[in-house]
């Protein structure tokens, strides 16, 4: 696999990764109602969902994911339901400024970090977009080195890509100062959580 090949892959998975979507307005939600470290708890496991299809996809087994209808849909609307509930309880939380918040602990950060694979792996065009994208652009055959170099360019563009929202959304969160100005944000928050929870489910 020579370095063109890298470069083409990564342009692709980047413009892939980096596109409005679900899973970027939940990161920013996320970040900006229960601070970066909940962002990044998404958004690594959305990274594992990812990296979980790209092994399936390696061992061939795009297509048979890609049927796993009822497991796929269930997933799907699970992870939808907990984004639409987690964005109606910011929607109707008592504003506190960040200062005052309490952070999430190990087992809030678990739950958010188990959505955001269960929404990977119930994304319908997961399985798809490797399907297209590695027969051409890396080739029908993978190598379990090839695998790991795949795995090691997604980290790398999905660092870039999770870590400007987080940073973006954390530099927003801190102007929150007023319990009026929190309350707007976390229903602005909250919208954008019920919002990518209807998109998630409204997938086909």
């Amino acid at each position: 696999m020579d370095l063109a090949t890298l470069l083409a892959f990564a342009a692709a998975f980047f413009v892939f990764a980096a596109s409005p979507g679900p899973d970027n307005m939940t990161i920013v939600a996320r970040t900006i109602s229960g601070g970066a470290a909940s962002g990044i708890a998404y958004g690594a496991g959305t990274v594992v969902g990812i990296v979980i299809f790209l092994v399936l996809a390696a061992l061939g087994l795009s297509v048979i994911a890609a049927k796993m209808a009822i497991v796929m849909t269930a997933l799907r609307y699970g992870g939808a339901v907990y984004l639409i509930w987690m964005g109606v309880r910011l929607w109707t939380a008592v504003p506190v400024v960040p200062e005052l918040q309490p952070v999430s602990g190990g087992r809030g950060l678990l739950t958010i970090f188990s959505t955001g694979i269960a929404l990977n792996l119930g994304n319908p065009k997961m399985p798809l977009f490797y399907v297209a994208l590695l027969p051409n652009v890396v080739g029908a055959s993978l190598t379990p080195r090839h695998v790991g170099v795949l795995m090691a360019v997604i980290l790398v563009v999905e660092a870039v890509v999770i870590g400007g929202h987080v940073i973006l959304a954390a530099h927003a969160r801190n102007l929150l100062r007023t319990p009026r100005i929190v309350r707007r944000v976390n229903r602005a928050a909250g919208g954008v959580m019920i919002g990518a929870g209807v998109a998630v489910v409204a997938t086909r």
